[in-house]
């Protein structure tokens, strides 16, 4: 992408904690793929003997993930792609992609995306909802609990008026599990 603006696709902590200079922010769908607690965290919420779980972008036909498309400040591309490739790739269970995003308002940019890497031991996709809910309200990490994790992105969804059934009833469980 020589001479044209890097773009990065958030759908997870990079939200509400991007980590980078960030020029411009924009909702944006992703077609294909969905959001989904579907990778065990050894190391930011959870830890190698108790694993908590992170979102990741699992593909599913017909599946679709809206999101914040953030485009990088000009000059600190290779900074953020460094960042974040420290950040996202610590154990190898994301893969690093480019894929066309649709920003809200239409126009269509290719953007910087983590997705997860299905043949990877931390993969756990198809978990049932009750099962994610006991791991995510006992879980804790480097970065801290994972019910901090997913406060923080549901709640940013909402100020977004991103709708996510899952994350909602997750959330609301969660809370249950806790008091």
């Amino acid at each position: 992408m020589p001479d044209q603006p890097l773009w990065v696709f958030g759908y997870g902590s990079l939200m509400w904690n991007p980590g980078f200079p960030v020029a411009e922010r924009r909702v944006a769908r992703l077609d294909g793929w969905h959001r989904s607690f579907c990778m065990r965290s050894i190391h930011h919420r959870g830890t190698a003997e108790d694993p908590g779980l992170v979102l990741a972008l699992d593909a599913a036909e017909g599946a679709c993930c809206h999101g914040l498309a953030f485009r990088v400040e000009s000059g600190a591309e290779q900074a953020t792609i460094a960042y974040l490739r420290e950040r996202e790739l610590i154990s190898s269970a994301y893969l690093e992609t480019e894929q066309a995003i649709v920003l809200q308002g239409g126009a269509e940019v290719r953007a910087l995306t983590f997705v997860i890497d299905t043949e990877h031991d931390q993969y756990c996709g198809g978990l049932p909802l009750e099962d994610q809910a006991a791991i995510i309200a006992r879980a804790v990490g480097g970065r801290g609990p994972n019910t901090e994790y997913l406060f923080n992105t549901a709640q940013h969804l909402a100020e977004l008026g991103i709708a996510d059934a899952e994350l909602n009833w997750l959330t609301t469980r969660v809370r249950e599990i806790n008091t």
